[in-house]
């Protein structure tokens, strides 16, 4: 359990109900029942049930985060490594445990994963990941980016994928902010991607 308790479907209020549906019919739910998205406690897992507390700015957040992971012009690859290098970079364990293996389905090498994990320079055979992993790591840690990156990503990816990009790192950050402060647990019985970190 973290730090808020679960909000579980038949103690919703009309307008969490609707985020909820909105949630479970749109994109995420596809091919699956809405109880499939409920966890053993019966509430909604990662930053889902926090955002059921504010279910106006839910649904927005929620509506950005699906338009980020399914409508984008990124290559998911390409996605999911921006992902986990936002994961890694706030050791937000359930941010890292549900995108570490989505990684691995869209094809992100092994060796990029672990390094990515571990905080070291992975060694990158593409180049447009090595692009992605320097302008992650450069926005995030300098707060901008230099003239010579930003022109590299704009030749590399484009101008609105470049725009994309940002967006995604921001709403990533966002997620992991909703993670570590509300201590959201990953599911019983997984092991936690990053030791020695305090919260679940």
């Amino acid at each position: 359990m973290g730090r808020i308790s679960y909000i579980t479907p038949e103690n919703f209020t009309d307008a969490q109900e609707r985020l909820f549906k909105s949630i479970t019919s749109g994109k995420r739910g596809e091919g699956r029942a809405p109880e499939d998205l409920l966890n053993t406690e019966g509430g909604m897992s990662g930053p889902f049930n926090a955002w059921l507390r504010s279910p106006v700015l839910g649904e927005a957040a929620q509506r950005l985060g699906e338009t980020v992971r399914f409508e984008s012009a990124l290559p998911p690859q390409l996605r999911e490594l921006a992902i986990l290098i936002v994961a890694a970079k706030w050791k937000a364990q359930y941010e890292w445990w549900a995108h570490e293996r989505i990684a691995r389905r869209e094809g992100l090498n092994e060796g990029v994963i672990e390094s990515v994990k571990g905080g070291t320079l992975p060694d990158f055979s593409n180049p447009t990941e090595a692009l992605v992993y320097n302008f992650a790591h450069e926005l995030l840690d300098q707060h901008r980016v230099s003239d010579h990156l930003y022109d590299e990503a704009v030749e590399l990816l484009g101008e609105a994928e470049v725009v994309e990009l940002v967006i995604l790192l921001g709403y990533y950050t966002l997620v992991s902010m909703t993670l570590n402060v509300f201590e959201v647990p990953i599911p019983a019985g997984e092991e936690a991607p990053f030791v020695g970190i305090e919260n679940p």
